[in-house]
């Protein structure tokens, strides 16, 4: 069962990959669902906007950010810990 934050991740990568929302799952990588990094760049700023946070500007240099952008999941799980730490 997906979370409302994960619902809304969902519907901002489909977008992006053109897909409906119920394509994408939390396993799949945005290269699985035809994400190029223009269009990851496209979507964290969209995410960004959405949730009112700020990725870190290297997320997509795994060993140089803690922000994990492997899979879907892995994106959703760096989200909500960013929305839970701006609310603390």
């Amino acid at each position: 069962m997906n979370t409302p934050t994960a619902d809304r991740l969902h519907a901002i990568i489909a977008e992006q990959a053109m897909l409906e929302p119920s394509q994408i799952t939390n396993d799949a990588t945005p290269e699985d669902l035809g994400i190029d990094s223009l269009g990851l760049v496209e979507a964290i700023f969209a995410i960004e906007e959405e949730f009112d946070i700020s990725i870190p500007f290297n997320a997509n240099e795994p060993e140089k950010s803690d922000f994990d952008m492997s899979s879907i999941g892995s994106i959703v799980a760096a989200v909500e810990k960013l929305i839970s730490e701006k609310a603390a």
